[in-house]
């Protein structure tokens, strides 16, 4: 086995932070209506943008009243770093290091894995977050750049305990910058290939991004 994700595990730990929020004490109620405001905004963010959603939108798509949003959320900022925490920061769906950690799997199928995973199940986080970027406020943004640059360091570690190269070229962080690409704007560029399987992407692009690393790998090594 490689090396453990220490810095991407510490990193997970810190998710953005949620407005506390007690002014109902039904906890069952507050999760509901919670997530109800949420689903409501996600959709709304990804149809409109996050800067020309309203409030009121939010509260019309949702069914919440206007008068009882803010007994559930801080404000649309606070949906956000909810969602993003949902979405994005979401720890169940495993990242490439953490899959190259199973030496079982050939680098082919640790990279198929990957984007079929973070593809069916990160996609809406994703593109919710390289959409509302801009609108972050910096501690925010902050966390969400440490979080990626721990995610790049871990894979190019996790490549060269691999491929039986020292860690710290910087050229393997280069490729799992690339890798990390790909994982992210793939799938919103599938309304180009819509007549092939899904499958057959996967694997094409998989077998194109393992050639491309094993390519990095003989020069480094030359």
């Amino acid at each position: 086995m490689g090396r453990e994700n220490k810095r991407l595990s510490a990193v997970r730990e810190e998710l953005l932070e949620e407005a506390d929020i007690t002014n109902v004490q039904n906890q069952t109620l507050i999760q509901e209506k919670r997530q109800q405001i949420c689903d409501a905004a996600l959709e709304l963010f990804l149809e409109k943008g996050f800067a020309a959603t309203t409030i009121r939108d939010i509260c019309a798509r949702s069914k919440v009243n206007q008068a009882s949003i803010y007994d559930y959320i801080a404000n649309k900022n606070d949906i956000l770093r909810r969602l993003l925490n949902q979405l994005w920061f979401r720890a169940d769906v495993p990242t490439l290091p953490e899959i190259l950690l199973d030496d079982s799997l050939s680098l082919e199928e640790a990279i198929e894995r990957y984007f079929v995973d973070t593809w069916k199940y990160k996609r809406q986080g994703t593109l919710l977050a390289y959409r509302t970027i801009p609108h972050l406020p910096p501690e925010d943004r902050k966390a969400m750049r440490l979080r990626e640059i721990a995610v790049m360091k871990d894979l190019a570690d996790q490549l060269a305990d691999r491929l039986g190269l020292e860690a710290g070229d910087q050229r393997l962080e280069i490729v799992a910058n690339l890798m990390v690409f790909l994982s992210a704007f793939g799938p919103m560029r599938d309304w180009l290939n819509r007549d092939q399987p899904e499958d057959v992407i996967v694997k094409t692009i998989a077998a194109g991004a393992s050639a491309m690393i094993r390519a990095t790998v003989s020069e480094i090594r030359e």
